[in-house]
């Protein structure tokens, strides 16, 4: 007997980013209540937060979580990083804090990296990296000035740097020997993995299908609705095994397939209980976004639901810039009203517009109003 074809929810774009802005917690003010527990109950639900060195404005893992909880102060991520030790850094799509109840999906990274490093700092000889290890197990947890013993060296990389003993750190780094304990800035203090959790046996590593099956479920839960790419950003390898694993899920009725307005030969898939988050959204919320902001990473994804076309133009030259150097996308409601192309003046503790882009025709006054009340909190955060 044939079997029937499975029925396609449709969802136009506004029911579709309704449904991602409700999974981003970007649909009420304060969804996570505040102080180290709402920070670490961030970085939990969304799964990862990326960290970023761009400083015009606050950096991106700082805003990122200001964007979602109102009281945030950066020391909130530090005592979760370094006291309560919630949150761990390492690579997702790029570095980032993750839930250091899910570090056992990132074990298998590690010994990978250990077999054949592949960052571009991980450098120097094995040799090498087994006498810095015994010097911090030795000594304690150091940073990058505490190594006065360099011979300067040429950069190989944009990003890399003058100081060989930084890419031993970064390998043991991704190697999963040593932990980032605590940051300043973007100095990083560095300590031995196991002797910073207090672990005397290291988690079990998590298997093939099991992370398959974690980036699965990060997504649906950071994301409402998914696709392949949505789950997979920047990850390419894992497509295969995660597809498996939907597929299962739809057999099982744990997921439903559906068709997004422009996009209806992409296939995307949701829980039943995420599609009733679309029935309505709140136009007061008004959110300034970082641009390494969950929301605004995925460019493709987000031009799709938002019909906006995000542009990074810090790396291109001034003339073909269209919305500035360090455009912000702001967020009213469930719409991408306009871009800002903003500059924290630390000295004169002012926040400096360099560019405003209204991408709505005729703003109303209310909106207008909604918007520099949210620019003045946004000052106030600025500048701590």
């Amino acid at each position: 007997m044939a079997t029937r074809p499975r029925k396609i929810l449709k969802l136009d774009k506004v029911q579709a980013r309704r449904i991602w802005l409700k999974a981003q917690k970007l649909d009420a003010r304060e969804p996570f209540g505040s102080g180290p527990e709402a920070t670490a109950a961030a970085v939990s639900h969304l799964g990862y937060v990326q960290i970023d060195t761009i400083n015009v404005v606050e950096r991106c893992h700082h805003h990122i979580l200001y964007s979602r909880i109102p009281g945030y102060r950066r020391d909130d991520l530090a005592q979760a990083q370094s006291l309560d030790k919630s949150v761990f850094e390492y690579w997702t799509h790029a570095l980032s804090y993750a839930p250091t109840a899910d570090l056992r999906y990132f074990l298998p990274a590690m010994k990978a990296h250990r077999a054949e490093p592949k960052r571009w700092a991980a450098v120097g000889s094995g040799e090498e990296t087994r006498k810095l290890l015994r010097r911090i197990r030795k000594d304690g947890a150091l940073t990058i000035r505490d190594i006065d013993t360099d011979v300067l060296v040429e950069k190989t990389h944009l990003w890399a740097s003058k100081k060989p003993s930084k890419g031993l750190l970064e390998r043991a780094f991704y190697d999963g020997e040593l932990a980032i304990s605590a940051r300043s800035g973007m100095l990083k203090t560095y300590e031995l993995l196991d002797r910073h959790f207090g672990w005397e046996k290291r988690p079990t590593p998590a298997s093939e299908r099991q992370i398959a099956a974690y980036k699965l479920d990060r997504a649906l839960q950071a994301q409402g609705i998914v696709s392949l790419d949505s789950i997979c950003h920047l990850d390419a390898p894992s497509k295969k095994a995660v597809a498996e694993l939907i597929a299962g899920r739809m057999r099982r009725k744990e997921l439903v397939p559906v068709a997004i307005e422009g996009a209806e030969r992409t296939p995307h898939w949701a829980k039943l209980e995420a599609l009733k988050s679309a029935e309505s959204s709140d136009d007061s919320l008004v959110h300034i976004l970082s641009p390494f902001d969950p929301l605004i990473i995925q460019r493709k994804r987000l031009k799709l639901f938002f019909g906006y076309d995000h542009v990074f133009e810090a790396y291109l030259p001034k003339e073909k810039r269209i919305f500035g150097y360090f455009g912000l996308p702001v967020l009213a409601g469930d719409r991408i009203v306009a871009v800002t192309d903003l500059k924290t003046d630390r000295a004169a503790r002012k926040l400096l517009v360099q560019q405003w882009t209204w991408l709505d025709p005729e703003p109303s006054p209310e909106l207008r109003r909604q918007v520099d009340e949210e620019m003045q909190r946004f000052e106030r955060f600025q500048l701590g």
